[in-house]
């Protein structure tokens, strides 16, 4: 009772909450607002009428970018007013975010991003859903996390965790980042490949170590001292990311740091993070709205849904299909 009187009071104010208003209207809301444009009929607002929605939805299934298109505008907004409702708190700090991404560096918008991300981790709904999915206690694999290797001239890096569908813990991340700062300062400089063993290129963070770190603060530094999405990134166009099967947080969020981007038919990419009280955490608020805007990367992180290979081919979160 007491968390459903503060989210109203905060909901009142203005602070959390979502609007959903005509795109051709002023956008309304305080800050913690999720504010929702739509399309339903004649012309679409031009761009200087769109900056201060979070996410445009048009019943235009080809819309153009920034907006998203859904055959079903009703049901899209339904969808996305229960999400929000369901985790207010992580949709106002995803929406705030994702705001001030494009308008700073990218080393800064990771550095806002674990910020935030260190926040929700000492949040109740953060709690509430850790409580509700208690980590589970495994036997740790000693085998590599990730692989190095040359196949044609070109440096290979893979994600080596098949059984766990490369689920990215601590050591997976940090032996990528090892493997990115090696190929980074490989002397020949050749091209570099990052794919994923097994099923799936991976299938986001391991949802066991969330929230495991004793201090925050701390994790937050380290976040962003062994950030893939840099090392990614600083490879620059000597980077393709190979994906294949689910790309999930993690797996989409890193590989969106890459020049370019193939995947192969029914690979399938989602940002789940919202719906367990956190916002993305490894670098998706950073590499996703360089590739597709802040508005559809909004849509991605605050509704959860899935975007199958042809949608991501469209918007450009994907470069080729193979």
């Amino acid at each position: 009772m007491i968390r459903e009187g503060l989210i109203a009071d905060l909901i009142e104010l203005g602070g959390a909450g979502v609007s959903v208003v005509d795109a051709g209207a002023a956008s309304t809301g305080g800050a913690g607002v999720v504010r929702v444009g739509l399309h339903r009929t004649g012309a679409r607002p031009g761009p200087e009428d769109l900056e201060g929605f979070d996410i445009l939805l048009s019943c235009d299934p080809a819309a153009p970018r920034p907006w998203v298109g859904v055959a079903d505008l009703d049901a899209a907004i339904a969808h996305l007013e229960a999400e929000i409702a369901r985790q207010p708190t992580a949709a106002a700090v995803a929406a705030q975010v994702l705001r001030g991404s494009l308008a700073v560096g990218f080393d800064q918008a990771l550095v806002q991003e674990s910020l935030a991300y260190s926040m929700l981790l000492a949040s109740r709904d953060f709690r509430a859903w850790r409580a509700a999915n208690p980590p589970r206690q495994r036997s740790d694999d000693a085998a590599p996390r990730v692989l190095i290797g040359e196949v044609d001239g070109a440096l290979t890096i893979t994600l080596n965790r098949p059984a766990a569908r490369n689920a990215v813990d601590a050591r997976m991340r940090d032996e990528l980042c090892a493997a990115l700062d090696f190929a980074a300062e490989h002397p020949d400089a050749p091209p570099v490949v990052l794919t994923g063993a097994g099923p799936a290129f991976s299938a986001g963070g391991d949802l066991d170590e969330f929230g495991s770190a004793a201090e925050p603060g701390q994790a937050h530094l380290i976040r962003v001292l062994r950030s893939a999405a840099r090392g990614a990134r600083n490879l620059g166009p000597r980077l393709t990311a190979r994906l294949h099967g689910a790309c999930v947080g993690a797996g989409i969020e890193v590989p969106a740091a890459a020049a370019r981007v193939v995947a192969v038919e029914g690979a399938f990419f989602r940002l789940p993070e919202v719906s367990m009280g956190l916002i993305p955490g490894a670098g998706g608020t950073a590499t996703i709205p360089r590739r597709i805007g802040r508005h559809r990367a909004a849509f991605m992180a605050i509704s959860g849904a899935v975007i199958d290979l042809p949608t991501a081919l469209a918007w450009g979160l994907v470069d080729a299909a193979v």
